[in-house]
């Protein structure tokens, strides 16, 4: 599978160290804490919530920190102003880059998303820079080995999936953002446990890139992901697993 992939992005963020995952996770508590606070702390009514949870899922976050982040978002306390923006960038072999971030200071986090891209062989975009070969997309994991193929691929294209495919034992559903509520709510109903399921961004025309490239291109992902502010990092970079080691 290519490194691009969903999956192949899970099983590198599974593997990290526990003081990654940690500062992983703190995120994931953050972003839930927020969307409990936007839109209430029932994942039913609450879409954004409930696609906060199901992310944080996939990423082994513990029950009771999730719960934990819902009720903190959903107290009556004094509401944090906090910014989403999004930084456009290119990195390695011009490899066009979205950063996801969260903060309640842009000035601090736009200057340390310049400072990472210029550090790490990139350098951050104007706004309309490469967005614009991204799509906002939802993407489900599921254990293939677990569940068979027509089995899933018949429950999630009449819940509305635009697409499934299947390789290195997983089934990758895809979906518009607009279905992906009801594509996890049918295979919850359907009691079939998905490894991970989030809104992510996906690039229309992938770069391949050699081991060389990929090296570069990793450095700059894992520093960007250390910052406190980012929540995600998307690219269009493809290559194969083998190119990590």
């Amino acid at each position: 599978m290519s490194g691009h992939s969903k999956w192949a992005t899970i099983k590198r963020k599974k593997g990290k160290t526990d003081v990654a995952r940690a500062g992983a996770w703190n995120k994931l508590i953050k972003e839930i804490t927020i969307a409990a606070k936007l839109g209430g702390g029932d994942p039913e009514i609450n879409p954004r919530l409930r696609a906060s949870i199901l992310k944080a899922k996939g990423q082994s976050l513990p029950a009771r920190n999730i719960e934990s982040a819902i009720n903190k978002g959903a107290g009556t306390g004094p509401q944090e102003v906090v910014d989403e923006p999004i930084y456009e960038g290119y990195g390695p072999a011009g490899t066009a880059f979205l950063v996801k971030c969260m903060t309640n200071n842009k000035t601090r986090t736009v200057a340390d998303v310049r400072n990472a891209f210029a550090k790490n062989g990139g350098n951050l975009g104007e706004q309309g820079s490469v967005a614009w070969g991204f799509k906002n997309q939802g993407i489900i994991l599921i254990d293939a080995e677990a569940y068979p193929e027509d089995k899933v691929m018949d429950l999630v294209l009449e819940a509305g999936a635009s697409d499934m495919s299947t390789e290195d034992d997983v089934h990758e559903v895809s979906t518009d953002p607009e279905a992906f509520e009801a594509v996890t709510k049918a295979l919850e109903a359907a009691k079939i446990e998905m490894m991970s399921a989030e809104l992510t961004y996906v690039h229309s025309t992938p770069v391949k890139l050699d081991a060389d490239a990929v090296k570069k291109l990793m450095k700059l992902v894992d520093k960007l992901e250390d910052l406190e502010d980012v929540q995600d990092v998307y690219h269009n970079a493809e290559f194969d697993d083998a190119d990590l080691d």
